[in-house]
């Protein structure tokens, strides 16, 4: 397993299936200064294929993810205005 990213917010969507976690990421990160990490911790691997697309179609840096068990734990970086993701 890959080590921990370190993140500045976490938000737990265990349980929670497609579109939920991507809604409440979208909601966090709103809140969230530029260059903040978010840690989203989910049991649904669906989230495996949205969270990338939705970072590419907001601009905001899909960083990867760790698995622990029947959990993924995945990790988005917010961009700010001017800053890109590449």
């Amino acid at each position: 397993m890959e080590s921990r990213i370190p993140a500045d917010e976490v938000i737990d969507t265990v349980g929670l299936y497609c579109p939920v976690p991507i809604i409440r990421t979208a909601e966090r990160i709103k809140r969230m200064r530029p260059g903040g990490t978010l840690e989203i911790l989910s049991d649904d691997r669906v989230i495996l294929i949205d969270l990338p697309a939705w970072c590419r179609s907001t601009g905001h840096a899909y960083l990867g993810h760790t698995r622990d068990g029947g959990e993924y734990r995945l990790f988005v970086r917010k961009t700010g205005a001017g800053e890109t993701t590449r």
